[in-house]
């Protein structure tokens, strides 16, 4: 069974785990030694960790766990050590070009550490087996609605989900009536942000527009900027033509919200390539000119914190049952009743799946600097 060493969170605003409580004391249960560092931010506390027979470690002291250990985290590691020597499951953002992503790599070649990227945690389908999307999509759809309403304040603040409903709810009775309902487009609508996306907006009182692949083929983009919101859910791993663009900005419409979950900024493969930066808990909406208006851009890397309790539980509920077979193969025996929940389990393969991309990742790098290249 393999060794897990769960670090803390160094981003201020993240809250999650990748893990919580009662899947750890499964994962304990059938072998699983899990080391969990303290932090203060995590929404779940380490003494719950510890009643589920994990150990505790300072929080930061991951870069000297056993060498055979796997470090999982979340979000993006600190800049130090220069040299990633073990083994790390984390949203790396690395293979499609992202600011810092060379960077990233590099430091796993340069300590022989591997990424298990979670995005690349996938079946033989190309489906991906764990993500946040369905929570992302909620709480991002629930800012622009808020903000569309006048309603949003900062910085933001971790909610769970009754209380994002209640506010939701308050959003639509206090709006004015001269104001008339708004309208909200939700592109990838029948992808887990997607449906994330729909149901906030419903508990708003706004019955969405859905699109999907089918509408996204030959997009209508008068038809798109005739919505007050948009929320785009895409994510994309082949360039695609772009769905709202500078000079589509430029072009009258009722467009004033926009929340880009996907957050694919920098890579080139982005469907909103005029949103060209992040927004943050503190300062979560910018204005975007646009033909005689503003349109006001919601872009926040870690919308699923916002409801940090729920969005953990579900994301641990599939990622627990994975973690058995991180040291099998493809061919050896853990099947569907293998993981600490009820569910599809792993038989090896999507591990194997991520490390391919990694290692395809660092191939390519060696290769563009080989030949002098210094986009990859």
């Amino acid at each position: 069974m393999p060794q897990l060493w769960i670090r803390h969170e160094t981003r201020p605003t993240e809250r999650r785990a990748p893990v919580v409580p009662r899947d750890a004391a499964v994962l304990t249960g059938l072998g699983v030694r899990i080391t969990v560092e303290e932090s203060p931010r995590r929404v779940f506390s380490a003494e719950e960790y510890a009643a589920a027979g994990c150990a505790l470690a300072p929080a930061g002291s991951w870069p000297g766990a056993p060498g055979d250990a796997y470090v999982l985290g979340l979000k993006e590691l600190p800049g130090r050590p220069e040299r990633l020597r073990h083994r790390h499951i984390f949203f790396g953002h690395a293979y499609k070009g992202q600011p810092g992503a060379g960077e990233l790599l590099d430091r796993f070649t340069a300590g022989g550490g591997t990424l298990l990227d979670l995005e690349y945690l996938t079946d033989a389908q190309g489906a991906r087996r764990v993500a946040f999307g369905y929570w992302a999509g909620y709480a991002g759809a629930a800012l622009a609605l808020l903000t569309a309403r006048g309603r949003l304040t900062a910085p933001l603040r971790p909610l769970d989900r009754a209380s994002l409903d209640a506010e939701l709810r308050g959003s639509r009775e206090a709006a004015a009536p001269a104001a008339g309902p708004l309208s909200a487009v939700v592109i990838g609508a029948l992808g887990r942000s997607g449906r994330g996306a729909c149901d906030a907006l419903r508990a708003g009182g706004v019955e969405p527009t859905r699109w999907d692949l089918a509408e996204t083929r030959e997009l209508d983009r008068e038809a798109l900027l005739s919505h007050d919101i948009l929320v785009s859910t895409v994510l994309v791993t082949r360039p695609v033509p772009p769905f709202l663009t500078t000079a589509g900005l430029g072009v009258p419409g009722r467009l004033s919200v926009v929340a880009d979950i996907t957050c694919d900024i920098g890579s080139g493969l982005s469907v909103l390539p005029f949103n060209d930066r992040l927004t943050d808990w503190r300062n979560p909406v910018r204005r975007v000119p646009a033909a005689g208006r503003e349109v006001r851009v919601i872009a926040i890397d870690n919308l699923p914190s916002l409801l940090p309790a729920e969005a953990s539980t579900d994301f641990s509920a599939d990622l627990a049952r994975l973690l058995p077979a991180l040291d099998t193969g493809p061919d050896d025996p853990v099947g569907p009743d293998s993981g600490p929940a009820a569910g599809r389990g792993s038989d090896g393969g999507d591990w194997a799946r991520c490390r391919a991309a990694f290692t395809a990742a660092t191939e390519a790098r060696a290769a563009a600097h080989h030949s002098g290249r210094t986009d990859v």
